[in-house]
């Protein structure tokens, strides 16, 4: 009450704000326009926009004042790093908020993780929300690390800082209206459920956004994204490392001059070492301004569409009583980033000084797990035609091929076309290994391999020769997950990933030296600019993207949505 009298008094001019950002182009989020004029805080929120007097006034002339930007669906665990050391990365290109989905760390760890991850991000100086993982594991067609059920999720719903249902990969479940699915969506009826649909139409779709899924991330055009639009789904337009929507899609919304409103930013899943290089989403806010799209039409889709979506009220917007979580700028051209304020307070080398976090459950430190592997468990029979697994440049789909292979005794030997790639089971130890070829990796004297394959995990390795996979493989399990890179019968690069096999301990700066040093080593050896060695290998893995995939178990058609 004390707080609100005081925020009301200071609103209406009787006394004077904590802090006023003075004299600025503040870009008003509800009409699409630029007002010249102070913003006036106290504490952590907006109590105005006009003029104002304050304790400490900042002159911003000639710059321009946005909300703070909402990633609305990505998976900490893809950027390797403790949530900490993301949000002091992100959150110094404009980010202020991430929806984030764990279910990578979730097929690892279960129950233990969402306490994990809830637990980790509690007192960080930056809004991070959950959404409960909804698949997993994501089919029955691979073996994953635990199960999520109906049941815990019913039992984190009501916290806090969940906002809802994360992904639903199953979405062949929802259409065929499987009880479990359905029961989980209904637990989030007062919340959002995020939708994956990926080339999903006609009356599938109906069913899909009949069942009470709001939004959809895996439109990689804008004829997709129309149909999910029209049939009531918000679209969150993916830029991340290795799938690349953005360009397809604004382009198609600008020439339809369809309004924006259920249109917004994610990156889904983007390495640190992208992130230092362009930005966060600030990034997805220039690339769209660069294709056409008006500054503050693409400003508004990465702040006030996302916080409207999930429910995140009086933030996403420069206006009295929302969160003061703002960003300034120099110009809305380069979108270049001159300060930002987290609750009112401008983020700077302190920021961050007081948080720390020890982990507590460790036996999420030991999560790799399988039975020898010999050179026999990686052959595959050369028939006259091989199902082929290849890579889309740019883009997490495959295409499903059928063409003769490089053969050595009736065996494929793979070859700089072909690579051998191979998914062992790493959780229960099932001796699980399954074997295919791969076409666009292009890798050459070596191989790559990690436990970061999603979503359940396992270990996935593609090479040109089964002695360097089978060392990466091996060294996987020596030093508890992780990414190997081997060449000629040498260990050539390594980062560890203990924390699940998913997560470093080390800083995001040594993370993101050691990956950067490791792609340049994959490019070296031969790995194409298009494809990225980590994040696309560790897709291939995953049954519920079109159109062929390999798990632990074999070979699975996406589009069939059945094992080969």
């Amino acid at each position: 009450m004390l707080k609100s009298k005081k925020m009301c008094n200071v609103a209406s001019g009787k006394e004077k704000a904590s802090k006023v950002l003075k004299n600025a182009k503040i870009i008003n989020v509800f009409t699409e326009e630029i007002i010249i004029g102070d913003v006036a805080i106290l504490d952590d929120t907006i109590v105005g926009v006009g003029s104002y007097d304050g304790e400490i006034e900042i002159d911003c002339k000639g710059k321009y004042i946005c909300p703070g930007f909402i990633d609305a669906h990505m998976h900490i665990e893809s950027t390797m790093v403790m949530p900490i050391e993301l949000s002091k990365r992100v959150i110094k290109s404009g980010t202020t908020t991430l929806i984030a989905d764990p279910h990578e760390l979730v097929n690892v760890k279960g129950e233990s993780a969402i306490e994990f991850l809830l637990d980790a991000t509690e007192n960080i100086p930056m809004n991070i929300y959950i959404m409960l993982p909804s698949s997993v594991p994501a089919t029955k067609f691979e073996t994953n690390g635990s199960e999520f059920t109906a049941d815990e999720i019913k039992n984190f719903i009501n916290h806090p800082r969940v906002l809802g249902l994360g992904e639903v990969m199953c979405f062949n479940d929802v259409i065929d209206a499987q009880s479990e699915i359905l029961t989980k969506l209904s637990y989030s009826r007062d919340k959002i459920s995020d939708g994956h649909a990926p080339n999903t139409h006609g009356k599938r779709l109906q069913a899909y956004a009949c069942s009470g899924v709001e939004t959809d991330h895996e439109c990689t055009n804008f004829e997709e994204a129309y149909e999910k639009v029209q049939a009531g789904l918000k679209i969150l337009i993916r830029e991340g490392s290795a799938a690349k929507n953005l360009d397809a899609i604004v382009s198609g919304l600008l020439k339809s001059n369809l309004p924006i409103d259920n249109f917004m930013f994610c990156t889904d899943d983007k390495h640190l070492d992208d992130i230092e290089k362009e930005g966060h989403i600030k990034h997805n806010i220039k690339r769209a301004i660069d294709l056409g799209m008006n500054p503050i039409k693409a400003i508004k889709m990465a702040t006030y569409n996302s916080a409207n979506t999930y429910g995140l009220k009086r933030m996403g917007a420069i206006a009295p009583g929302y969160k003061a979580d703002i960003v300034i700028l120099d110009n809305l051209e380069n979108i270049d980033v001159l300060d930002v304020y987290k609750d009112g307070d401008l983020v700077d080398d302190t920021t961050f000084d007081k948080c720390r976090y020890d982990i507590k459950d460790l036996d999420m430190l030991k999560t790799v797990y399988f039975k020898e592997i010999t050179v026999d468990k990686l052959k595959l029979e050369a028939k006259d035609k091989n199902h082929i697994i290849e890579i889309v440049p740019h883009q997490i789909l495959t295409n499903h091929l059928f063409e003769e292979l490089p053969q050595e005794n009736g065996y494929f030997k793979p070859n700089e076309e072909y690579s051998k790639i191979c998914v062992i089971e790493r959780h229960r130890g099932s001796g699980n290994v399954a074997v295919a070829p791969l076409k666009g990796f292009k890798i050459k004297n070596g191989a790559i391999a990690t436990t970061v394959a999603h979503d359940s995990h396992n270990i996935i390795v593609a090479g040109d020769n089964d002695e360097d996979i089978l060392l990466a493989v091996n060294h996987l399990n020596e030093i508890q997950g992780g990414y190997v890179i081997t060449s000629n019968g040498k260990v050539v690069g390594e980062l560890e990933l203990q924390i699940g096999g998913l997560i470093s301990q080390l800083s995001g700066h040594e993370v993101q030296e050691i990956t950067s040093q490791m792609i340049n080593t994959a490019r070296n050896m031969g790995v194409p600019k298009h494809t990225d060695p980590f994040i696309t290998l560790s897709f291939m893995a995953l049954p519920v993207i079109p159109q062929i995939r390999l798990t632990d178990i074999g070979l699975f058609d996406v589009d069939l949505f059945e094992l080969m």
